[in-house]
């Protein structure tokens, strides 16, 4: 099952990306985390791309296509996987198609997950996450212990730069001028599904199943 979840940051596509990936045994390709991991490892790509997502911006295309690339062709991607918050415009969709057709003529199947901006920005301004082990909280729903420590390893919780209002406010900005288009891209090529994602966790999943038809 080749997947891709649409929807603007802070909708949910990872945590139904993880619920995807235990139920069908795919794994999960979030360009967002190997952009991170590149930060934390502070190598030179690192520091560019902080600075780039400090400011709400976008990394360049070609440069996105070919991390994507690298990645779909390891062996834990023959039989399927779920890509989470890629592409996020027309040209790397089309560098996409290129890509897959080169894999093997794979079949994407794409499913958006719709929520307002407004709840997009409370959600995102209220999430925190854990300097150490990554371990990720929400201040209103699920806060971190006293003194912001991460109640699985003790480490320092803290706000990224990229969930700060104003950054995501501009991050929404961008979502609907480069990556709302794609909506329209995908549906004329069929196998085009949507949810909606203020509903519960377990009943958007449910629905996105449902959409799959199964793994």
């Amino acid at each position: 099952m080749f997947i891709m979840l649409l929807g603007a940051p802070g909708v949910g596509k990872g945590t139904q990306s993880k619920l995807i990936m235990g139920k069908c045994q795919i794994p999960q390709i979030s360009t967002g985390d190997i952009l991170r991991a590149e930060i934390k490892n502070e190598t030179d790509l690192g520091t560019q791309v902080k600075s780039i997502l400090e400011r709400g911006e976008l990394v360049s295309d070609d440069f996105m296509l070919k991390i994507v690339a690298k990645r779909l062709k390891q062996a834990d991607c023959v039989n399927g996987f779920i890509l989470d918050g890629f592409p996020r415009t027309i040209p790397q969709a089309d560098g996409l198609g290129g890509i897959l057709e080169s894999i093997g003529n794979v079949k994407l199947n794409v499913v958006e997950i719709s929520v307002p901006d407004d709840e997009i920005i409370k959600r995102l301004t209220s999430r925190r996450v854990c300097s150490q082990c990554g371990t990720l909280y929400n201040i209103l729903v699920n806060p971190p212990m006293e003194g912001n420590a991460c109640s699985v390893c003790g480490g320092q919780v803290f706000q990224r730069d990229d969930d700060k209002s104003e950054t995501i406010k501009n991050r929404l900005q961008i979502y609907r001028k480069s990556t709302a288009p794609l909506i329209q891209y995908y549906k004329q090529r069929g196998d085009y599904g949507e949810v909606n994602g203020l509903k519960p966790v377990d009943s958007v999943f449910d629905e996105i199943m449902e959409i799959l038809g199964g793994c």
